[in-house]
């Protein structure tokens, strides 16, 4: 009997690890409000597992990068953004993984050819990820990966710069990830994503009243998320506004995701978690979905 009983409670055990290795994540955009704290600090809160340092506002196109971090520092000015590094390794040695997110809702940003999206490629290896270089706007810190937030310059050339990052990972592991916007497909990002590589895709159910939560009803969300859940990616993360003012629409008051939402799409084999615009807005929303992400 007691033979029986210890197989029973070990597969038991087995079976919540298996639950919890399938729990949800949060994501998280850092970077575009001076006052939404410290880098190191967001990490501290350990609400979340990734978090985007947004934004390379300007790139590609024979221009010179230009990184925009708002009020936490002026990467024109050399080596202001340098001390980033220390939140950086603090962030890593928690487990959390620290993205450059390309593009945003402003900038100037353009690829031109594939040479122009593989040098760009290059510059961003060399910058912020495992590469060298002499004015690292970030320090010695080396970044898990880079997002894909395009939301305006060209639909063309995505795919190659994907590629080009891609292959870094022979020297050291480049995670890919997206922000694309729920309509399927995204029109600005479609080109990419059809390569496969991208390990997590945080599709923006908002500011889109046609695929995003709306009068009380998933029904629309759900129908978009089944076609987000089919293509060939690592993760899927449902994007959401941490609060009403974070959007123009689109929020989605936490006991209702929790509820009504979460339920209708965490069954699929793809889904990854929730990822929010942004820590600014996040004023005890992820610690308020966090246990049933």
């Amino acid at each position: 009997m007691g033979v029986k009983c210890s197989l029973v409670f070990s597969a038991l055990m087995l079976l919540l690890l298996a639950l919890k290795l399938e729990a949800g994540e949060i994501a998280i955009y850092w970077g575009q409000n001076g006052n939404e704290g410290t880098l190191a600090s967001t990490c501290a809160s350990n609400n979340y597992a990734i978090v985007n340092i947004a934004f390379l506002v300007v790139f590609g196109n024979g221009q010179k990068p230009v990184l925009n971090l708002a009020g936490h520092c002026d990467p024109s000015s050399a080596g202001a953004c340098t001390r980033l590094s220390n939140d950086i390794k603090a962030c890593q040695s928690r487990g959390i993984k620290v993205m450059l997110s390309l593009g945003g809702g402003v900038g100037s940003y353009f690829l031109s050819s594939p040479d122009d999206a593989r040098n760009v490629a290059n510059y961003l290896w060399n910058n912020y990820l495992g590469g060298q270089s002499d004015s690292r706007p970030l320090g010695e810190a080396v970044l898990d990966g880079i997002d894909f937030d395009i939301e305006r310059g060209t639909t063309q050339h995505w795919d190659e710069l994907a590629r080009a990052l891609s292959g870094f990972s022979q020297q050291r592991k480049v995670y890919l990830t997206a922000a694309p916007q729920c309509p399927f497909p995204d029109e600005w990002l479609n080109g990419a994503l059809s390569t496969g590589l991208f390990d997590y895709v945080w599709v923006q159910f908002y500011n889109n009243p046609s695929c995003q939560y709306s009068g009380g009803s998933a029904e629309n969300l759900k129908n978009y998320w089944n076609k987000w859940t089919a293509i060939q990616a690592g993760k899927i993360f449902l994007g959401l506004p941490a609060a009403p003012g974070a959007a123009g629409s689109g929020f989605i008051p936490s006991g209702v995701l929790v509820s009504q939402v979460l339920p209708a799409i965490s069954g699929s084999p793809k889904y990854g978690g929730v990822m929010l615009w942004s820590k600014f807005y996040d004023n005890g929303y992820s610690s308020a979905i966090k246990p049933k992400v």
